[in-house]
């Protein structure tokens, strides 16, 4: 089953709406997509968002020990940040693999395709290729 949209739908005044679609002009979007980034930062910080002016959150962004600063920041360890670079790596190589095996399939068929009678043997392929057979 595929990611699926739903509608939400609710009702503001009409100074709400004002000031929304004023903002929605003032980022070039949609006024769906504002509630759509809305949404999408509600959902990604667990519920953890708070909406204030800018005024205040330069304000609530000083070094106050008591309050959290907002937006939150995460200290991440260099050796995950390491592990993630690692494993991209890890996955692009793959990716390279799969394309020349892909590459190498689609040469076989081609090859099958353009001489129907031909039989192609697999060890005759090896010794093309300069690869020997473990046996």
């Amino acid at each position: 089953m595929g990611n699926k949209n739903k509608t939400i739908s609710f009702r503001v005044n009409e100074d709400a709406f004002s000031a929304l679609q004023e903002i929605a002009e003032e980022r070039d979007i949609s006024l769906s997509a504002v509630f759509r980034d809305y949404v999408d930062l509600l959902v990604e910080h667990d519920g953890q968002v708070a909406v204030v002016p800018e005024e205040e959150l330069e304000h609530r962004s000083g070094d106050d020990d008591d309050e959290p600063s907002f937006p939150p920041t995460v200290e991440v360890p260099k050796s995950f940040v390491r592990e993630h670079e690692r494993l991209e790596l890890e996955s692009e190589h793959l990716r390279e693999q799969l394309e020349e095996h892909k590459s190498y399939v689609n040469d076989l068929r081609d090859r099958l395709d353009a001489d129907e009678e031909e039989v192609l043997l697999l060890d005759d392929l090896d010794e093309a290729n300069g690869s020997s057979t473990v046996r």
